[in-house]
């Protein structure tokens, strides 16, 4: 396991308290507000790039992290269930949120409404495992991401090595992605390279708030 060896001392204490990451000590509680910036940033992305693929018609190659449908969770609870359930820090959704920009840059892949929740559930874990003391294990998390746990172990692998095992993340550069998330988010844009995406439904599954259900892979 790594560490980002992250210091708040050194960072903006105002834009951590802003996006969550660094408690106020007032003895808050909720979700930090960077679960709700993340998922919003995908979803504009998401109307944009929609447009974008059906007047481009372009074909998108399924990949391991593709499903055969959009499962019926929207991206905002997919994230808050795995915030809720898998007790990691605020600041693997940001490393997480970064893992993904560099795996859609090594692969070319495009965020699709079919492979986002397979993404964001192993990046997050892939975060966890790097940076958090304490974190629970591939089956646990299968189980929060509605997947089996033999995919996951494959998704993992696949993730990991189209990173090349690169997940160090500079305390300078978790920093900056902090401020421009907060900054971005603030003057409602998009930040860096657009994350191209199509639509997701907004329901939750009838099964209540217990189990998060994906899709069959299209490819492996």
């Amino acid at each position: 396991m790594g560490s980002l060896g992250l210091e708040t001392d050194s960072l903006d204490s105002d834009t951590y308290l802003t996006l969550g990451i660094k408690e106020s000590g007032k003895g808050g509680f909720g979700a930090p507000r960077i679960l709700s910036i993340l998922s919003s940033l995908l979803e504009q992305s998401i109307q944009k790039n929609e447009i974008l693929l059906e007047t481009t018609q372009d074909k998108e190659t399924a990949t391991s992290f593709h499903g055969l449908r959009v499962p019926p969770i929207s991206i905002q609870k997919y994230i808050d269930r795995i915030f809720k359930y898998a007790g990691c820090s605020p600041s693997c959704f940001v490393i997480a949120y970064i893992y993904v920009g560099r795996f859609l840059q090594k692969t070319n892949v495009h965020l699709t409404s079919l492979n986002v929740h397979r993404l964001l559930i192993t990046s997050v874990m892939v975060a966890a495992k790097f940076i958090d003391d304490a974190f629970f294990n591939n089956a646990y998390y299968a189980r929060i991401g509605g997947i089996s746990t033999a995919e996951l172990n494959g998704l993992e692998m696949k993730f990991l090595f189209s990173l090349d095992f690169r997940l160090q993340v500079s305390v300078k550069t978790f920093q900056m992605y902090c401020t421009q998330l907060q900054k971005e988010a603030a003057e409602g844009h998009q930040i860096e390279r657009p994350i191209k995406a199509c639509g997701i439904k907004e329901s939750w599954s009838n099964q209540g708030d217990t189990t998060a259900a994906c899709a069959p892979t299209s490819a492996r």
